[in-house]
């Protein structure tokens, strides 16, 4: 197993689709063939559980294993779509909270998982540092909206200020009109690249309904396919795009747009490290 890559994804704004990619890209990086879990750390409203069809929590969660009520072995549940996931318990209790223990619950995984995906809390808070302190690097989820861009940039800023890498935004919720920023304003405001354009997909909410991802549901919409992408980028893979445009542009010379070239820049960088 290669060194386990924690990952969390942020936001300050609810709304934008944090969850959701959180999700997607578990279901993209086990169908890698990567061993991934997933954490809700969004203590005070957590929701993971709700989007993979798990409405009470009949085992221990979260919560429970931050208070050292139980082991985070035993707060471990498994998705039919292949990962593994931590929920949160749906009525929290109010309490002190130590912003590092879950940096250091997730220790005791390490040798469990490829991939830990952090579900943030999206208000800045000691939730949020509790993710960011805990995580190798982040991806913030932004629409191309001012916003919540603004809310990016302010997210952006705290996880640069704790010294953790953001390795790009997801510009989710992205409907291709004029009126919406263009990747190279988002790019140059934030001062962190897009590595992942998603758009505004129906079918992304018909797959909540099912309570499973939509690379499962919708596996070869461009919405899916864009998951598929990033989350190989992510740990140096090359992900062969099998649908009909992707074999289209394998075979004519499309042009790259910025967020494909960051994508791909950051997939070189991974195999460097490897």
């Amino acid at each position: 197993m290669d060194e386990q890559k924690t990952i969390g994804i942020i936001s300050i704004k609810g709304g934008v689709g944090k969850t959701t990619a959180a999700v997607n890209l578990a279901a993209s990086f086990a169908a890698l063939g990567k061993k991934t879990l997933v954490v809700d750390a969004n203590y005070s409203a957590p929701n993971l559980a709700l989007h993979l069809g798990l409405v009470k929590p009949e085992a221990a969660t979260i919560h429970d294993v931050l208070i050292g009520k139980t082991s985070i072995q035993k707060a471990i549940y498994e998705h039919e779509a292949g990962f593994h996931f931590i929920p949160g318990a749906l009525n929290p209790q109010p309490g002190k909270m130590d912003i590092f223990a879950l940096k250091k619950k997730l220790k005791e995984l390490k040798n469990d998982y490829d991939v830990v995906l952090i579900d943030s809390s999206p208000t800045l808070n000691n939730e949020l540092l509790s993710t960011i302190i805990a995580s190798d690097e982040l991806l913030a989820v932004t629409s191309p909206d001012y916003p919540t861009l603004s809310c990016t940039i302010r997210a952006v800023k705290v996880a640069k200020n704790k010294n953790v890498k953001i390795t790009g935004l997801i510009l989710n919720k992205r409907r291709g009109k004029n009126f919406e920023l263009k990747t190279e304003d988002i790019e140059e405001l934030a001062e962190v690249p897009v590595i992942a354009r998603i758009n505004d997909d129906i079918k992304v909410l018909e797959a909540l309904s099912e309570a499973m991802p939509s690379v499962i549901t919708n596996p070869n919409s461009n919405t899916s396919i864009e998951y598929k992408k990033l989350a190989a980028a992510l740990v140096g893979i090359e992900y062969k795009d099998k649908s009909f445009m992707g074999r289209l542009k394998g075979m004519l010379p499309f042009k790259k747009e910025k967020h494909e070239i960051n994508r791909l820049v950051l997939s070189n960088g991974k195999k460097n490290i490897k």
